[in-house]
């Protein structure tokens, strides 16, 4: 088990983080994954009509509320496992920007998001002068990308988890990451 404190963001708490958050869990990881979007936008009947929910509404009843619209379209999709999937981890989706509590480590899922959590970061003052160290790999929204996107976080953290001096070790081991995975890191180090 590792000390480190990780944080795994995407836009909705949906896929892409919560795919990791699982991982990790497994791994024996302290995790918590949320997401930087204004509602948790699900993929709807037509493109021009997702299912849109609040932060903090229960896995549970979107998922009553998806199967009650369709069962076999979001059965199909995908969504209705997904959303099983999410309610065996947490009770809801949590968005970042009201978050409380301090991280070694966030990872972000696409650099939209990368750039809202570096926004929410720029907007308040350090209270604690902890450094945190917001890293992004860019995961499409998908159910496959979000499964091969939580290997190779789970890999990152392992990596970063096995680190004696993170902060000073972290832009060798990102390069030596982005080399194998042949994905775009980003990172900074922010202050809570």
């Amino acid at each position: 088990m590792s000390d480190l404190y990780v944080a795994v963001v995407c836009s909705s708490n949906m896929n892409r983080s919560m795919e990791a958050h699982a991982f990790l869990v497994k791994k024996g990881f302290n995790v918590k994954s949320y997401g930087t979007g204004e509602k948790v936008k699900l993929p709807g009947a037509s493109a021009d009509r997702p299912n849109c929910y609040e932060f903090g509404v229960l896995y549970d009843e979107i998922y009553n509320d998806l199967m009650e619209k369709d069962k076999n379209y979001y059965t199909q999709n995908g969504l209705l496992h997904m959303l099983d999937r999410n309610r065996r981890i947490k009770p809801c989706p949590e968005k970042f920007q009201v978050c409380n509590e301090r991280f070694d480590v966030i990872i972000t899922c696409e650099e939209r998001v990368y750039d809202q959590v570096i926004e929410w970061f720029g907007s308040r003052r350090s209270i604690y002068n902890q450094p945190v160290h917001v890293v992004n790999i860019d995961i499409q929204d998908n159910h496959e990308e979000a499964t091969i996107g939580a290997f190779l976080i789970s890999d990152m953290v392992t990596k970063m988890a096995q680190s004696d001096d993170l902060d000073n070790d972290i832009d060798e081991l990102l390069h030596e990451f982005e080399s194998k995975c042949h994905r775009p890191i980003l990172n900074c180090i922010m202050f809570y």
